[in-house]
């Protein structure tokens, strides 16, 4: 089992950046591929960006393409997600989630019930 924090939230002008932060507790960080998703008031929570267990191979929403970074850092059982180029529609409260699950492909981690553990989220907001 596995226990998550994101942090780095707020609140920052269109064109600005932040970088997300999602500590995870237990000893098996490691063995979990690692996602990251966005939701806003009364809306499904959206698909962001995932990351394998080796930082090797990511993927992205279409949405985020281009302009958000996801890594981690094994040794400091942390994923991070750089945000650039914020637009005001990226306003959400963003989730970290953890996936036991090793899909042969990326595009099987779009989907929140591929993960099983989940942050209590934080808060992004973008002004125009």
């Amino acid at each position: 089992q596995v226990q998550l924090v994101e942090s780095g939230g707020g609140l920052v002008q269109a064109g600005g950046s932040l970088r997300l932060s999602c500590a995870a507790s237990g000893r098996t960080f490691s063995s979990y591929a690692m996602g990251w998703f966005r939701q806003e008031a009364g809306k499904e929570r959206d698909f962001v960006a995932q990351i394998n267990w080796r930082g090797d191979s990511t993927y992205y929403g279409d949405s985020v393409k281009g302009r958000f970074t996801i890594s981690r850092d094994n040794a400091k059982n942390t994923v991070y997600l750089q945000m650039n180029s914020l637009k005001p529609e990226d306003t959400a409260v963003y989730y970290c989630a953890a996936s036991p699950r090793a899909y042969t492909s990326s595009i099987y981690y779009a989907r929140a019930a591929a993960f099983d553990y989940w942050g209590p989220g934080t808060q992004v907001s973008v002004s125009s």
